[in-house]
């Protein structure tokens, strides 16, 4: 039996602590926050044995054999640093650091302790996506030529002005490291390395928080790629991928609200003359369960499976420092207002 701390009070509590609890392999017996007495009363309405008024004295627990980390990006890298030191496997969350330094710092880290990262990119986790990588890798619309990728939603921090990590663009946040980060990184897990990116971010008008972001792509492969996503579409249109192909089109949408639950895949080759629903496992889970669970829980079984038997799970460090680098190319377009060509993710193993 595995012996988990979870250090973050509030995604930690409400998605990672029933994930792993979804596995019986491991317990979570530790929960830390920023407030002792505020986390001592959510462990306890988790039933979480221990609560702990800050991350260290989690991590440094000796009880504690594998610690999952749900904090903003700034506080990232010293969490994660303090845990590999201590051989201790880490469950990360995007984006893996403010900066690339920070990325840097957990990449170094992971690969002189070698113990076991995961990192909570949730999409590819979805059985949807399993699929159109599927028909994708299979060939189904032959040569990859374009790809649009749009994501127009309002989420609550945006409508409520909220002062988060999630809305300010400083300390890894804002779209680019709350939203972005997930784009940029199934973009490449569907279409390849991405070699060069433009574009820019766009303050919402009498507020420091981002409202939307457009970005041209290039990918390695020689197709090109759009990306535009905004955070303050009130009944927005939701998120949709449009891959086209020299042999026919894949498009993986969702209307809905919800980020995780609600996608729909079609497929429309040469000989179509519409594009047609593709069927594939349901697994969105009853409306009353958050939708995040489901694919955390997905990458759990790995980093579990991983913590028991060695490996590299994916994605792991190397991915989340690969997106990480990406980011860093989407703000030096957005500020030089020029073309950025992004080197290929050589020798990321960690």
């Amino acid at each position: 039996m595995i012996a988990v701390g979870v250090v973050g009070s509030n995604y930690g509590r409400t998605v990672l602590i029933p994930a792993f609890r979804h596995d019986p392999r491991c317990e979570v017996i530790a929960l830390a926050g920023a407030d002792a007495a505020r986390t001592t009363g959510l462990a306890r309405d988790v039933k979480v044995a221990r609560a702990f008024g800050g991350w260290r004295e989690l991590v440094e627990d000796r009880h504690v054999e594998a610690v999952a980390i749900a904090v903003p990006p700034d506080l990232q890298p010293a969490v994660a640093q303090r845990a590999l030191e201590l051989g201790k496997p880490v469950f990360l969350e995007k984006p893996l650091a403010a900066d690339l330094p920070g990325a840097q710092l957990i990449l170094e880290s992971a690969r002189k302790s070698e113990r076991p990262t995961v990192i909570d990119f949730n999409f590819p986790e979805l059985p949807s996506w399993q699929s159109a990588k599927t028909l994708l890798d299979g060939g189904a619309i032959g040569r990859l030529q374009n790809v649009v990728a749009t994501w127009n939603f309002e989420n609550r921090a945006t409508r409520l002005r909220l002062e988060s990590w999630k809305t300010r663009s400083t300390g890894g946040g804002g779209l680019l490291g709350n939203f972005v980060s997930h784009c940029f990184h199934y973009l490449e897990w569907l279409c390849g390395p991405i070699s060069g990116l433009s574009g820019r971010v766009f303050a919402l008008p009498g507020w420091n928080g981002d409202g939307s972001i457009a970005l041209a792509l290039a990918f390695a492969s020689g197709a090109g790629a759009s990306l535009q996503v905004s955070c303050a579409s009130f009944l927005g249109s939701g998120h949709r991928i449009e891959l086209y192909g020299e042999g026919g089109t894949l498009v993986l949408s969702n209307p809905t609200a919800d980020y995780f639950r609600g996608f729909e895949l079609m497929l429309g080759r040469r000989t179509d003359d519409a594009l047609k629903p593709i069927a594939f496992e349901n697994a969105d889970g009853p409306p009353s369960v958050d939708s995040r669970i489901a694919p955390a829980r997905r990458l759990v079984r790995r980093f579990l499976d991983a913590c028991e038997s060695g490996g590299a799970p994916s994605p792991g460090v190397a991915e989340g420092y690969r997106v990480q680098c990406l980011i860093e190319a989407a703000l030096r377009a957005h500020a030089s207002g020029r073309w950025i060509d992004v080197a290929q993710p050589v020798g990321l193993s960690a």
